[in-house]
């Protein structure tokens, strides 16, 4: 099964707290990786499952995490983990990832995009990417992004998929998900369909 989750900010002290950006409410960043850490294996499996991970994994201004601190954090997540480069990635990081990969199954557990990729999922068309798109009028077709955290695009076709992303609360099922979860692709449809139904009842947003 696919999953999609972006913005995890592993060790990001900042947002810790109740802020307008990205409210994290936790007293330490070590807290807040570990809810990320349990939300994810407990939705996620080892064996079979793949996540997309769409920009922005780990930093922290003036205390950045090594990249072993990183690597540590990402061994612990289940699954395979295709990363698409956020604003706050950066090539020196995918190549360490690459170099120290501990493997999945016989192949590689880190695969790496530098813009975005590509998948069908019912008859839908994913663009995933980090920053958002404008696509114009489109048929079938979702653009599942990060970047913007506490805020929503207002197009229906743009899936904010991010852990702080306000389209998660449009659908109760998945608003009710601990904090941190990965979403799969039935989910994605769901949002899309309330967002739909969201933007049509409040024009002005």
């Amino acid at each position: 099964m696919n999953y999609f989750i972006a913005d995890t900010h592993f060790f990001h002290a900042a947002l810790l707290g109740d802020n307008p950006f990205a409210p994290r409410l936790f007293a330490t960043t070590a807290a807040m990786d570990q809810a990320m850490i349990t939300a994810w294996n407990a939705r996620v499996d080892d064996d079979n499952d793949r996540v997309y991970h769409l920009g922005d994994i780990a930093m922290n201004p003036g205390a950045m995490p090594t990249e072993a601190a990183v690597l540590a954090i990402l061994a612990q997540l289940h699954g395979q983990i295709v990363f698409i480069k956020g604003n706050h990635d950066y090539q020196a990081r995918f190549k360490y990832l690459h170099r120290q990969d501990p493997g999945w199954h016989g192949g590689p557990k880190f695969l790496f995009h530098d813009v975005g990729t590509i998948i069908k999922d019912d008859h839908t068309q994913f663009i995933m990417t980090h920053y958002p798109l404008l696509l114009g009028i489109t048929k079938q077709t979702l653009n599942l992004h990060g970047h913007i955290h506490h805020s929503m695009v207002p197009i229906a076709e743009d899936i904010n998929v991010g852990v702080d992303a306000p389209e998660r609360a449009l659908d109760p099922a998945v608003a009710a998900l601990p904090w941190g979860s990965p979403l799969n692709a039935a989910e994605i449809h769901r949002l899309f369909t309330a967002k739909q139904a969201f933007l049509k009842a409040h024009p002005q947003h």
